[in-house]
């Protein structure tokens, strides 16, 4: 059995992202803060017959980063999948508002613990000549949104990042790949999480594209509410 882990899981696109996958044939290993919030998620997976385990971690922190990994290769091996995509707390805020904290605290949290999570699982991929890391953002990777002014600095930051790292490890069959939302997800609707997951399904089993976002002609001006 394949293992797709997905780091900063939770209830929205966490759970549809471990649904999707799992009934795929993938085991749905989630990483995010808090331990009891991870149990309940594996508990509901596990009653649909999607096998899963959480292992609580502070993305902020590299050792517990570190440790989480290390227990899930120790548990079940080789991870397959990794997919990125943590709600990093703080307030959105204007350029006008921006600060050098508030800007550092959403790039440590996206950026900083990107390249932890990195760390933990390229080296094994590289070796092993397969794999997948993908990265899930909002809207203001691609284009400067006012009200974003801390976030889209992170996030630009981010996209960058995974840009350069695709190019880097495409040809040692790693697929590194980055799928921008311009949606708010709502369960039961046209942006309910599942729409989201379904599309990076697609794009893992192509493997045609580094990016992409969804909806496909979405721009700031059409985000969906």
């Amino acid at each position: 059995m394949k293992n797709i882990v997905i780091v900063g899981a939770g209830s929205g696109l966490g759970l549809a992202l471990a649904k999707k996958f799992g009934e795929n044939g993938y085991r749905a290993l989630l990483v995010s803060r808090t331990q009891e919030k991870l149990d309940a998620l594996a508990n509901e997976l596990q009653a649909i017959g999607i096998e899963s385990k959480g292992y609580a971690a502070n993305l902020y922190n590299a050792e517990e980063v570190k440790s989480a990994f290390d227990a899930i290769k120790a548990d079940y091996g080789f991870i397959d999948i990794v997919e990125f995509s943590p709600t990093i707390g703080g307030v959105p805020t204007p350029a006008t508002q921006t600060t050098y904290e508030n800007a550092l605290q959403q790039f440590d949290g996206y950026v900083g613990s990107a390249i932890r999570v990195v760390e933990q699982v390229l080296p094994d991929m590289v070796e092993k000549g397969e794999g997948a890391i993908l990265f899930t953002t909002g809207l203001s990777a691609l284009y400067p949104i006012p009200m974003m002014g801390n976030i889209g600095i992170a996030l630009a930051g981010l996209r960058n990042y995974v840009m350069n790292l695709h190019t880097d490890v495409t040809d040692k069959g790693v697929y590194v790949a980055h799928l921008s939302l311009g949606m708010f997800m709502k369960a039961g609707t046209e942006t309910d999480p599942s729409v989201a997951a379904n599309a990076w399904y697609e794009m893992v089993e192509a493997r045609e594209v580094a990016e992409a976002k969804y909806p496909a002609d979405v721009t700031p001006a059409t985000i969906i509410f």
